[in-house]
């Protein structure tokens, strides 16, 4: 690829019986056509055609590649489900393909293929019917490349937050908030938003217990777990406040104060995030070898194969995708 061109980007199709092919379709024929050649749909073409019909949008699908494919086409990865799909039901078989199509996305992705994968919305009971255990894509995405772990940034235009812990038990998540890992999350947040050009991201991570826990009157958590992490990640230079009370941090943030919040677990990030964007919000892994957005909503069975399902949330992915692959991952270490 000769420098300066556009890195295409990959968007897996999601649950076949959800409302992902819908907004992909929608979303794809809102593109300019330029962007919409370098996309690769890694999913079902007998999906997308029914798709694409549903929502009236006038689409042709053929296999290929980004840039390759002829004029007025869109290039899809095929990957058949096996046996018919109904939208809206729930299907074991759908989750066997929504997982297949994200391995492929990742092979597509770890080959340079794809600068980044969008992913549309699965169903967490469809994939693990199907024998694929995981908590989410998070979970996957890190299991299918090999790492350690992963980290789930939710980023809005003034209000973002990075997850300790998310698809686990409150008792759970208390538990992982290790100061260890309390810093590799201060960690992974502060290098995105310096690899898109902040230079000196302010972060807040917010506290576990009411108001921090005063002191060890509502526990001590805060005290022995939480301000280590901080204390360890300023010792690296990081500008990062906290504990800081979670019921004021976000206001905070939102108002200016700090770039990024680490939330401890996952309503603690997920719940003030779609209060104040709910229909921009995307989902962004952080910590894996690759580059990963998604829309922040679910397979939405109740109204899938209608047309009624927004693709706003897909613009979002899409774009912030765009913003990554336009921005590569600095080699490891730096």
């Amino acid at each position: 690829m000769s420098e300066g061109a556009e890195r295409p980007i990959g968007i897996t199709l999601g649950d076949p019986a959800g409302v992902g092919p819908e907004i992909i379709c929608k979303a794809l024929a809102d593109m300019e056509a330029a962007h919409r050649r370098q996309v690769l749909v890694i999913g079902s073409i007998p999906v997308l055609k029914a798709a694409a019909e549903i929502t009236g949008t006038d689409l042709k699908f053929v296999e290929g590649r980004p840039g390759e494919v002829i004029e007025g086409t869109v290039a899809v990865d095929h990957i058949p489900v096996d046996g018919p799909v109904t939208f809206g039901r729930l299907d074991p078989r759908c989750g066997d393909a929504a997982f297949r199509f994200i391995a492929s996305a990742v092979e597509h992705a770890r080959a340079g293929r794809i600068g980044c994968i969008v992913t549309a919305p699965i169903n967490k009971e469809a994939l693990n019917r199907a024998g694929h255990h995981y908590d989410g894509h998070t979970g996957m995405l890190a299991a299918l490349t090999g790492s350690r772990s992963s980290f789930m940034l939710l980023a809005s235009e003034r209000l973002s937050a990075v997850h300790v812990s998310t698809h686990v038990s409150l008792k759970k998540a208390i538990d992982r908030a290790t100061p260890q890992r309390i810093l590799e999350t201060i960690r992974a947040g502060h290098k995105h938003l310096r690899r898109l050009g902040l230079a000196a991201p302010r972060i807040a991570v917010a506290g576990i217990n009411p108001h921090c826990g005063e002191n060890g009157l509502f526990g001590r958590e805060d005290d022995e777990q939480v301000a280590p992490g901080v204390e360890m990640a300023r010792g690296e230079g990081i500008d990062v406040t906290g504990p800081v009370s979670p019921d004021t941090v976000y206001h905070r943030a939102y108002h200016g104060a700090f770039d990024l919040v680490v939330a401890q677990y996952h309503d603690q990030g997920h719940i003030p995030m779609k209060l104040v964007a709910f229909d921009t919000t995307v989902n962004v892994s952080l910590g894996l070898p690759i580059d990963r957005t998604s829309v922040d909503h679910g397979t939405a069975f109740d109204i899938a194969g209608t047309g009624k399902a927004s693709h706003i949330n897909m613009h979002a992915a899409i774009a912030y995708a765009r913003k990554l692959a336009a921005h590569p991952k600095p080699s490891p270490g730096a």
